[in-house]
């Protein structure tokens, strides 16, 4: 077993395995995660005493005392705002005027629309949600079998941490001290990667089954019908586009632009009398529900990664490992294997907080670009989201839908094989991921 090799190399004892036993079965418990970590690492600190438990309390604070941070509230809240003012029925009637040309275009439309909301609230589980109240009834209207439309929505919800900005590149620049900056302008080709990958399963699935029909417009029709919507809907696209504009210009820093979207959003929201001051209180709730669950996850994994990092974990992680093979291309399968199988039964902070400090060692040891490493992570954890046992999309548009949750995994089943393929892609050819970057980073 590979934790058995880890115990030998750094000769682990009960001060580890007592700690991570607890913080699974908290888990198993229903536990919140955050409660979990933070018992697993007092019980760690206190048993090997290895840093005084007085060190606690400066380690909770010094682990969410980082400016980047703040822009995380800030995303959630716009994609909430955005919602609430009905700004994102506008990228749906775009995205389906867009592709009312070809057979299967709605279900091309709700994944472009995914991808339209990624670019927006960085959150996979508000995608998921926002995106499914609007076009799940109308998929099954259309013709497409209620568990498939389910993870057609699930699946493209997972851009939601892959298309920049992403909250889940915010969290793991912090935890490894890189510009979120910076990954956000690598994840750019590989997000679009994975979206492209969903919208070309949903197109063969369709053809294959015959869910939808349509495709019979020409072009004068198509392009007069995109004209009317993008004529009726065009203001829905200035919150993405400061977004992306001020981000990758480099004139507004992510906290920046998420600052600015907000209160552009607002504004919208205002003028086009869809927004009401009565709609705050449930807005600043929502939005605080979700940052509360992020935000003591990152806190509590600070006193954890010390005491991992004092045990030398990550440094026997790497020894034990490469004492197996040292093959990069098994090690790559591996850390990716290692992705998947978390991302299936664990949210994306709690993974990035305890995964990315063990493993990015190893991405060292064997020559693979940091940048990459990020990008390989984030999209591996992603496919997770769609994937049983705990597949956190499933478990969302189950949730809003009634439907089982083992049929929407099974109708998911492509989807996950061919965001695999691209995950690989990226584990394999660094300049997926590096294109766009200054030679400095490459």
């Amino acid at each position: 077993m590979l934790w058995q090799q880890v115990g030998q190399t750094v000769e682990l004892g009960w001060d580890f395995y007592l700690p991570v036993l607890l913080f699974v079965g908290l888990i198993a418990l229903a536990v919140p995660v955050w409660a979990a970590i933070g018992a697993a690492a007092i019980t760690m600190l206190v048993m090997s005493g290895d840093l005084p438990l007085s060190a606690v309390g400066e380690s909770l604070f010094t682990g969410i005392d980082a400016f980047a941070l703040t822009a995380v509230p800030l995303f959630i809240l716009t994609g909430d705002v955005l919602v609430r003012t009905g700004l994102s029925r506008k990228f749906l009637d775009v995205a389906e005027a867009l592709t009312c040309w070809t057979k299967g275009g709605f279900g091309s439309a709700t994944v472009l629309v995914c991808g339209m909301f990624a670019a927006i609230s960085g959150s996979d589980a508000a995608g998921a949600a926002a995106v499914g109240r609007m076009t799940i009834n109308r998929l099954v209207e259309s013709g497409y079998p209620r568990p498939y439309a389910c993870a057609l929505v699930a699946a493209g919800a997972c851009t939601g941490i892959l298309i920049p900005p992403s909250i889940a590149y915010i969290i793991i620049g912090l935890v490894l001290g890189i510009s979120a900056s910076t990954l956000f302008l690598a994840a750019l080709i590989p997000g679009l990667a994975i979206l492209v990958s969903i919208l070309v399963t949903n197109i063969i699935v369709n053809r294959l089954y015959s869910y939808e029909s349509g495709g019979n417009m020409s072009v004068g029709e198509w392009a007069a019908n995109l004209g009317k919507s993008l004529k009726s809907g065009w203001y829905a696209f200035i919150v993405p586009g400061i977004i992306f504009f001020g981000i990758f210009s480099g004139r507004l820093t992510p906290t920046e632009a998420g600052a600015t979207a907000v209160v552009i959003t607002i504004l919208m929201g205002f003028v086009l009398r869809t927004l009401r001051f009565s709609d705050f209180p449930a807005m600043l709730v929502s939005s605080a529900k979700v940052n509360g669950v992020i935000l003591p996850i990152i806190a509590f994994s600070a006193p954890l990664a010390e005491a991992l990092a004092i045990m030398g974990v990550p440094q026997g992680f790497v020894t034990a490992v490469t004492g197996m093979t040292e093959d990069p291309y098994v090690l790559i399968l591996l850390m990716i294997g290692i992705l998947i199988a978390a991302g299936c039964v664990m949210e994306t902070t709690p993974n990035i907080v305890i995964l990315a400090p063990i493993l990015k060692p190893l991405a060292d040891n064997i020559g693979m670009n940091e940048i990459q490493f990020c990008i390989m992570m984030i999209t591996a954890l992603g496919v997770g989201f769609i994937t049983p046992p705990l597949g956190l999309n499933l478990f969302v548009v189950s949730g809003i839908t009634g439907e089982s949750i083992l049929k929407i995994a099974a109708r998911a089943v492509p989807f996950v094989l061919t965001m695999l393929i691209v995950v690989l892609l990226i584990a394999y050819i660094p300049a997926i991921s590096t294109t766009l970057l200054p030679d400095i980073y490459k």
